[in-house]
């Protein structure tokens, strides 16, 4: 079941006015048609909804009011309307009801997960793109740091006379490598005394939190400093996958909002910070101007956790138009996210 955003009141974003049953159904109407055709919805389009079954001339009075309240917009004088952040923020809350994705997408996401093996990067960029083919939106992908999984394997591999790399595989599926200088006295019997130090320390520890004594030898030693020098300064960053981006040039007609949309989504730290934010508010779905990044204000983003025995150890999401096809979204990335989190447990 996809995990629900907080009340609208919680977020501030809604006043005290309750929209009775024939409001909400003329809400949920426009929000919908609009959804499907991009284009202002009509009084009497709305009129022959399911659901609403009242006259156009009852429609429209409605629609002056919820355009009144803030629910709705009159983008063009004459034009039919379009909902709002507001509009669509009562729509996800009241009316986007909580369900299971489809089964042409569960079977879609079960074929996937029982195929996907080989190294966890690469598992995260086919998960975004996964997520983009099944949504037809941008998709992230927020996978765990590598210094806060466990360690299966460690040990230096000779490149040449002055150089090794060191290579780390955790029980997430990511393997990590980097280079060290070695000194020409360092012989294949003083590499594997390293190699097997640092793997007497570091096996069934995260990098984070391990402690590597000293061995005795000093050959060992700097061996192994460098070593960890150099793991700790590139394994602390958030593996972050940002896929699907061309989706968003076709989703928008003005051409500085896709300007500006694409620019923000090349900013890894924007996307991680955006998608963490989100996840530490409590929240699935961050509609419009809700998520604070102001050259996305015409974008939504909806995201789970992906949680691990408890832990949470990342996050999948999408980000597209306001428009976006929200119980569509909230279902796909809850089993994407739930699929993901089993995935990775399983090593």
């Amino acid at each position: 079941m996809p995990r629900r955003s907080p009340s609208p009141l919680a977020l501030g974003i809604v006043d005290c006015y309750v929209l009775d049953d024939r409001k909400t159904a003329i809400l949920g109407a426009v929000v919908q048609e609009y959804i499907t055709t991009a284009q202002p919805v009509g009084s009497s389009h709305i009129a022959q909804a399911p659901g609403v079954g009242v006259s156009p001339a009852t429609v429209r009075n409605e629609m002056v009011v919820l355009e009144q309240e803030g629910y709705l917009v009159q983008p063009h004088t004459s034009a039919g309307r379009i909902p709002t952040d507001k509009g669509y923020r009562f729509f996800v809350d009241h009316m986007a009801r909580p369900g299971r994705a489809d089964a042409t997408t569960q079977r879609q996401v079960g074929e996937f997960f029982a195929a996907a093996h080989g190294r966890l990067e690469e598992m995260l960029h086919h998960t975004s793109d996964l997520l983009t083919r099944l949504t037809h939106n941008a998709a992230v992908v927020l996978g765990p740091k590598a210094d806060e999984a466990v360690i299966r394997s460690a040990q230096f591999v000779r490149l040449s006379t002055t150089a090794a790399t060191v290579v780390l595989v955790f029980a997430n599926g990511s393997v990590v490598n980097e280079v060290i200088a070695i000194d020409d006295e360092a012989s294949d019997a003083a590499l594997a005394a390293a190699s097997a130090h640092l793997a007497q320390h570091l096996v069934g520890m995260t990098l984070a939190g391990a402690q590597v004594p000293e061995s005795g030898s000093a050959t060992t030693d700097t061996l192994v400093e460098r070593a960890l020098d150099e793991l700790r300064q590139h394994t602390t960053d958030d593996q972050a996958i940002v896929g699907g981006v061309s989706t968003m040039a076709e989703a928008f007609d003005a051409v500085e909002v896709v300007r500006q949309v694409l620019h923000t989504l090349e900013q890894q730290f924007v996307v991680v910070s955006l998608v963490r934010d989100i996840v530490d508010r409590g929240m699935s779905v961050a509609i419009g101007v809700e998520h604070g990044v102001e050259p996305l204000s015409a974008c939504s983003v909806v995201v789970a956790p992906v949680v691990v025995d408890g832990e949470h150890l990342g996050s999948v999401g999408v980000l597209g138009p306001t428009r976006m096809n929200y119980p569509q979204a909230l279902a796909t990335v809850d089993i994407v996210s739930d699929s993901l989190g089993r995935r990775l447990g399983e090593g």
